[in-house]
């Protein structure tokens, strides 16, 4: 599954683990641990970047800037939706530009149904499968534990002109919305998902996405309406094939709701090659 309609996001080469980056009109080197080819940088853009992401053996990084960068600059995708970019720690820009694909899909989809309906976007980052629902004309509830990066999302919906469409902000541990919501009552007529390979709980507790999946998703299935639409789970954990995904979806809603699970690899196409880097995995049930 490849982003391919973006315009004004490029992945112009990539070699000895790095990726050579457009965000706008704003040239940015990042590291990426997938790149293990040594290929020649002969596009001039390696020497004219606007900084460059250098990990630390001690964990963590920096930025080394070249040139001025703004704080924050502006990328859109399909004229419609706008994204805030800022370099943050850790290498990220506030955008997974590979998701394109999926947003398309819930833009496609929910834009071929009749009713509106109630989508549940858990880890839901800077929000841009929540503004794809959005413009398609959903309602979505957005769910986020982190506080900066839920008012990141607001922020991109004001950018976009959709910040009066009907969206719940939700600042909390996702886990412990989703069983809030189940004892409330409240049900959704599609979940996305992007949960974290790993990471630790405010109390310490050690989170691998690999031994907490198959609960999270049993978790998350009691939430969905009686007539649901689409369940998507989109994953970075490189341990955990599409297929994993495929049968681990299934076992969960195949025998209750019926319908069909597809999987794949998503990546960004790479301009100077015309080959595409592997960013991951998303699986999709659908009714």
């Amino acid at each position: 599954m490849r982003a391919t309609n973006w315009r004004e996001y490029e992945l112009i080469d990539t070699s000895d683990g790095e990726r050579l980056e457009r965000w706008g009109d704003k040239i940015l080197i990042r590291p990426d641990p997938q790149i293990i080819w040594k290929t020649e940088k002969d596009n001039p853009l390696w020497k004219n970047a606007y900084a460059r992401y250098h990990r630390s053996s001690k964990g963590g990084g920096k930025w080394e800037q070249y040139k001025p960068l703004p704080q924050v600059w502006q990328v859109s995708y399909n004229d419609k939706i706008t994204f805030g970019v800022k370099p943050m720690g850790f290498k990220h820009t506030g955008i997974f530009p590979e998701q394109a694909t999926n947003w398309d899909f819930f833009i496609e989809k929910i834009g071929s149904l009749d009713r509106q309906i109630n989508v549940l976007n858990l880890f839901a980052y800077t929000g841009g499968a929540t503004l794809a629902c959005l413009q398609a004309g959903a309602k979505v509830c957005h769910v986020d534990a982190s506080k900066g990066m839920v008012q990141w999302a607001k922020e991109n919906a004001q950018l976009s002109s959709l910040a009066d469409r009907p969206v719940r902000w939700i600042v909390d541990d996702c886990i412990k919305f989703v069983q809030r919501e189940i004892r409330r009552g409240n049900r959704y007529d599609a979940i996305i998902m992007d949960p974290p390979s790993y990471g630790r709980g405010p109390n310490g507790e050690v989170w691998k996405l690999e031994e907490q999946l198959f609960p999270l998703v049993e978790l998350c299935s009691k939430v969905l309406s009686d007539n649901p639409e689409f369940f998507v789970l989109n994953s970075y954990t490189t341990g955990l094939s599409p297929a994993v995904m495929q049968y681990l979806l299934g076992t969960v809603l195949l025998k209750k709701y019926g319908g069909n699970v597809s999987a794949d690899e998503i990546g960004l196409p790479v301009s100077q090659t015309g080959l595409v880097l592997p960013c991951g995995s998303t699986a999709v049930w659908q009714k």
